[in-house]
Formats: structure tokens, C-alpha cells, sequence
């Protein structure tokens, strides 16, 4: 018996040469949307393996899985000069930290696919300008991750889901 319903969806459209090109869109497996380019934001707490695993469940068999932490600038304001090169410094300290957890992440999931890369500056603005311009159809990030003193995912989850015009995944972890 033929198989029913949608299993996959391509788009055609001339380009403005007038050739014919057909994009590929979506695979569906059971019932999921598979995307090709996800964007996977994570804290450094332990719940960062469960959104990376969530987020390859989601993924297509060659998709691109681009894995993300951004670290806040830290501001001082100081009538000393040295303020800025201790914040300076311990800014680097929290990149490299970031790299050093997004490596482990990766090679505990044995994921050598992903790529990862960690972002300085407004974590919504990074996370949305990362993903325009990188064509992202899918961010996932989770909803109750900690970073630092405070929630990093409650309110940035929810600017990143009206900030931008891709599909976005709250996974939810932790109480």
C-alpha cells in the first residue's frame, strides 16, 4: 500500500538569472519536523546536555548544529583605570570557560558535527543576529537554565520567540 500524507516539502522559484531552483524545506520523521540549521543556546549548568540532545532529535541527518553560549559584557564604572582591564580580564576568563564546557559538551555527546562558539555581548541581541546570519530555522533553548547569579532562559527564551521570524524550542528542564 503507498504511503500517505506529507513526508517532505521543497520549494521552487526562478532566481533573478531565470534559472529554476528547488530548495529543500523540511523532512518529517514520525511526525517531526526535521530543520537543517539549528541554532542549540545553553547556560553552563548541567541541563545543557539535555537541550544539545533535545536539539539533535530535531535535526536532519546532515543538518548543521550550531551550539552557543554567550557571556554578558560586565560593566564598571570606576574613577580608577584599572577597572576596566579587571573586568577585561575576567571577561576572557568566562569565554574561555564557556569554551572549555561547550568542548566537553560536545565530546561527552560524541556530536563532532556541532559546531560551537561563544558569543560576548547582549545574550538576546547575539542569539538573534547569530541566527539571521546564519539562516537558522530552528533555536533551541532551555527554560530554566541558570547563568551566574540569576535565570538566564526565563526572559531570554521568551525575547528570543518574539524577537525572531525562525521556530523556537523551549525545553524545558530543571524545577
Amino acid at each position: 500500500m503507498p504511503k500517505k500524507g506529507l513526508d517532505s516539502a521543497k520549494l521552487g522559484f526562478y532566481s533573478r538569472t531565470g534559472r529554476f531552483k528547488l530548495i529543500h524545506i523540511f523532512t518529517l520523521q514520525s511526525g517531526w519536523i526535521l530543520y537543517k540549521n539549528l541554532l542549540v543556546v545553553v547556560d553552563l549548568s548541567s541541563e545543557a546536555k539535555l537541550v544539545l540532545k533535545k536539539a539533535m532529535t530535531m535535526a536532519e541527518k546532515n543538518a548543521q548544529v550550531l551550539l552557543v553560549h554567550v557571556v554578558e559584557p560586565l560593566i564598571t564604572e570606576s574613577p580608577y583605570e584599572l577597572a576596566p582591564l579587571v573586568s577585561l580580564d575576567v571577561e576572557q576568563q568566562l569565554v574561555k570557560r564557556g569554551e572549555s564546557f561547550l568542548q566537553s559538551l560536545v565530546a561527552d555527546l560524541d556530536a563532532k558535527h556541532v559546531k560551537s562558539q561563544v558569543l560576548l555581548g547582549s545574550v538576546k541581541g547575539e542569539i538573534l543576529n547569530f541566527a539571521q546570519s546564519n539562516s537558522v530555522d530552528l533555536i533551541v533553548v532551555g527554560t530554566h537554565g541558570r547563568h551566574g547569579l540569576g535565570i538566564l532562559l526565563g526572559s531570554t527564551a521568551n525575547a528570543i520567540l518574539h524577537g525572531t521570524p525562525c521556530d523556537v524550542l523551549a525545553v524545558r528542564v530543571g524545577e
